[in-house]
């Protein structure tokens, strides 16, 4: 597994009429599924990283899920839910259990956070120690949340999802998700305001 960094993007370099072409025949042909499997392991990894702060357990769930994958992909139809939606969602559902058997969360480090990580590349090199408080503070903020509100964020910075697709991987409607989102982003605003922390729009 790579380290977590920004989500790799070459899945949508064939169109969908390929990857519709590859989900069907990796239904019955193993090396058909590996391709699958090396499209989007990586995406899958980092998220599930993100979520959980330990490398060894995001390798272990990272695993079960392209496990699950394999078992319910027979089961899977093209055209019904974009299939990188239905595989998040296997993924969110794994690491919700996980948390309710940890019954703990593990913080991770700056450096390990993408989405953070991804704010800090867009810094120069003086700015970054100047307000690196600024973003642990930010982090910390994030993880507050509730895990539905975690998740459309890294779907939505991370891996650019679109509303209906986070709605897909949530069990929530378009409209639903939109507001979800400003609710998160107001959330968000006040619990950096009670830090003390105020990031200016770029």
């Amino acid at each position: 597994m790579q380290t977590p960094g920004p989500a790799s993007q070459s899945s949508g370099q064939s169109g969908p009429n390929r990857e519709h072409e590859l989900i069907e025949r990796a239904k019955h042909d193993r090396h058909a599924f590996g391709e699958l499997y090396e499209r989007y392991v990586d995406r899958v990894y980092q998220y599930i990283y993100y979520r959980v702060g330990n490398q060894q357990d995001a390798e272990d769930l990272t695993a079960r899920v392209f496990f699950r994958v394999l078992e319910a992909l027979p089961r899977y139809r093209c055209g019904r839910a974009p299939f990188e939606a239905w595989l998040f969602k296997i993924a969110r559902n794994l690491v919700s259990n996980w948390h309710r058997d940890q019954k703990q969360r593990r913080l991770i480090s700056l450096e390990d956070m993408p989405l953070l990580q991804r704010l800090v590349d867009h810094e120069p090199p003086d700015r970054i120690a100047e307000r690196r408080d600024e973003y642990e503070q930010l982090y910390r903020a994030i993880r507050t949340l509730a895990e539905d509100r975690q998740t459309l964020l890294y779907l939505k910075f991370m891996e650019g999802m679109s509303n209906a697709e986070i709605g897909e991987v949530l069990g929530k409607s378009e409209g639903a998700v939109k507001a979800l989102y400003n609710r998160t982003l107001h959330t968000l605003r006040r619990e950096l305001r009670k830090r003390g922390v105020r990031f200016r729009s770029r």
